[in-house]
């Protein structure tokens, strides 16, 4: 009788298919497959190795596979899915060879930059070097076995090319062990000849069976969070910045627990946004470039800052002049290190709801923040709060204003609805002004604010809460980046409703451009005119409307508030793809809050408007705080700011 261990022969793409169908990820007691499906788009690299795979095996195994338009937009997709999952779920994206491939770099930069669980399956050139150079492969004159694809290498969690069939037997699980830890999780990469994927091997019949992989909360080290629970004691002034962190780790209760009972106000990134519904006590609503009077104004006088669960990037910290009090200290509560150890905070590595949870029982007894505190916090609320619904009322401006229309919207559909966003003007002024209310409500990609994401970020909420309204809202000029996926939503017979604000072309960075001094120069869609040479000419004149009946949508222009509520009504009964069209006016625009953002202003120009841009940047900018000094137990540790 044989030792050996039964084996299975399947070619690399169909082993890959069947170990995948049987990985789940575990937390709480809950499992869920990991990866549910494959989103494809086939050409010679993979329609006979993955694609064959997936046609003979996928329904077998439950493994449905999506057909996109676009090899970038199916990333977008998947990270979206992931991220409304609260990064227990992904798809897997295969694309062919070359320009298929490389297409899908930006999605796996976007997951990466946001911390989501993708999991891309590109095609290589072959493996035997035989058919070489293979039609779209790159021929490199000194790096033989140097390829297009690794290009993913610096934009990936994890990369390793599969030359020989067996060495998935360690590539796939130290994938899925990447894609289920929270503190490495992003983009993974599995780089696939097209030769190797049609070669068969006896795989070990155990390779396929069911595995969980438990998503980890590590606690936090008993001795710093008592050294945080001091801190927090000699604090006069707390202020909690809550991130995408908390959301992930299922933190809401924990973090309104300890806000409510210690009174300490909590601001909100953008991926921390609806952590706590907009209308808690202690919601001070969003803080840094775009953030709100209340949370801005509490972050200027704050000496002690915890961050739970966010990177401290640039647009919280408004370019590093949010905390502006001398001597503030900061906690991170983070599961990355190196997020947890930013602007030198106290380093708390763990995952956001066992810290929340430790750091309130280590403050059994304390009373909290003083009632003159609190009392200000309401305050400062009561005035965000009207400034909010100052920016989203109906002027009677025809066409409406933005924040009018972002309020007409959030009113019609609720706090409940999915809204969806990532670039231009409009993740700013939602960040503001939208009241979501609950965490799944909100759904901003602001990491990495990349074009084309809205609509199918649209589609990946959509699979992930079939039962759940989602409303994308995006930019005419986002919308012509990536419209094409409308046609990968009705082939699903998905509902989905999209807001297309039309500004006339890229009119956020029009707005930043004149903004720092400089004429509107090649940010509006303008004819080319023969008389200048540039693109100054008459307006281009696109209808929108059409455009998305074309592709197969519903779709109709609503010029006023009122037509707007109309369609938006409209859309829900019906179902479907709706688009609704909605022109907005560029003379009121929603204001800046007592925020800055550090865009450099040329520092030598001949244009009057340039130099006087740059002598206000270089005022604001002395209030950078270059260097946070370490924080600990002691509160009387300083911060060093710019010369």
């Amino acid at each position: 009788m044989s030792d050996r261990p039964s084996t299975r022969r399947l070619t690399t793409a169909q082993a890959i298919v069947h170990h995948l169908a049987a990985q789940y990820s575990g937390r709480d007691g809950q499992e869920r497959r990991l990866i549910p499906g494959v989103w494809g788009i086939f050409g010679h690299g993979n329609v006979a190795g993955l694609g064959q795979a997936l046609e003979e095996y996928g329904d077998a195994l439950d493994l449905p596979t999506f057909r996109g338009q676009n090899e970038q937009g199916m990333v977008h997709v998947a990270a979206a899915f992931a991220r409304h999952n609260k990064r227990l779920s992904t798809y897997a994206c295969t694309a062919s060879v070359g320009p298929g491939s490389t297409n899908m770099l930006t999605g796996a930069a976007l997951a990466t930059v946001n911390r989501l669980p993708v999991l891309l399956l590109p095609s290589d050139h072959f493996a035997s070097r035989i058919p070489d150079p293979v039609l779209q492969g790159l021929e490199h004159p000194s790096e033989h076995d140097l390829s297009v694809n690794d290009c993913f290498r610096p934009v990936s969690r994890f990369y390793t090319r599969i030359s020989r069939p067996e060495q998935l037997l360690s590539a796939l699980p130290e994938a899925m062990r990447v894609l289920t830890d929270p503190a490495e999780t992003g983009a993974v990469v599995l780089s696939l000849p097209e030769d190797v994927q049609a070669e068969a091997y006896d795989w070990p019949q155990h390779f396929f069976g069911k595995r969980v992989w438990q998503v980890r909360r590590p606690p936090a080290e008993a001795g710093l969070i008592r050294q945080a629970a001091a801190l927090l004691r000699e604090a006069r002034r707390p202020l909690i910045v809550c991130g995408g962190g908390v959301i992930y780790s299922g933190a809401e209760e924990a973090l309104s627990r300890l806000a409510a009972h210690l009174g300490i106000p909590v601001v909100e990134s953008q991926a921390g946004k609806g952590a706590l519904p907009w209308n808690h006590a202690m919601n001070a609503g969003p803080v840094g470039s775009a953030g709100g009077l209340a949370a801005n104004r509490l972050a200027r006088e704050s000496d002690l800052v915890i961050a739970v669960g966010t990177r401290l990037g640039d647009f919280v910290t408004a370019s590093r002049t949010a905390f502006g009090c001398p001597g503030v200290q900061f906690i991170g509560l983070n599961v990355v290190p190196m997020d947890a150890a930013k602007l030198g905070a106290l380093s708390v590595v763990a995952d956001a709801r066992e810290g929340l949870e430790s750091l309130f029982e280590a403050l059994a007894g304390w009373e909290g923040t003083p009632p003159n505190y609190r009392n200000e916090v309401k305050a400062l609320k009561r005035e965000w709060d009207a400034a909010v619904d100052d920016a989203r009322r109906d002027t009677g401006s025809t066409p409406p204003s933005q924040g009018a229309v972002l309020g007409a919207v959030n009113d019609a559909v609720g706090g409940h609805t999915v809204v969806i966003c990532a670039a231009g003007s409009l993740p700013g002024d939602l960040l503001r002004l939208w009241r979501p209310e609950d965490s799944g409500a909100y759904h901003v990609e602001y990491g990495y604010s990349c074009m084309g994401y809205e609509i199918p970020a649209g589609l990946g909420v959509k699979l992930a809460d079939p039962l759940r309204r989602v409303v994308v809202m995006v930019g005419d000029g986002s919308y012509l980046m990536m419209n094409s996926e409308l046609v990968t939503a009705m082939a699903e017979n998905l509902s989905l409703t999209v807001v297309l604000i039309d500004n006339r072309a890229y009119m956020s960075i029009r707005g930043l451009q004149m903004e720092c001094g400089s004429p509107s120069f090649n940010n509006e869609l303008r004819h080319r005119n023969p008389e200048t040479g540039r693109t100054d000419g008459e307006v281009v004149q696109l209808d929108f409307v059409k455009h998305a009946q074309g592709l197969g949508a519903r779709s109709v222009l609503a010029g006023t508030l009122a037509e707007l509520r109309t369609a938006l009504d409209r859309a829900e009964a019906e179902g479907g793809v709706q688009v609704i069209v909605v022109p907005v006016n560029l003379r009121e625009r929603v204001p800046g809050f007592e925020s800055w953002w550090d865009v450099p202003i040329a520092a030598v120009s001949g244009q009057a408007g340039i130099t006087a841009a740059r002598q206000e940047y270089e005022r604001k900018a002395a209030g950078q705080v270059a260097y946070f000094a370490p924080t600990s137990a002691d509160p009387a540790q300083g911060i060093e700011e710019k010369s």
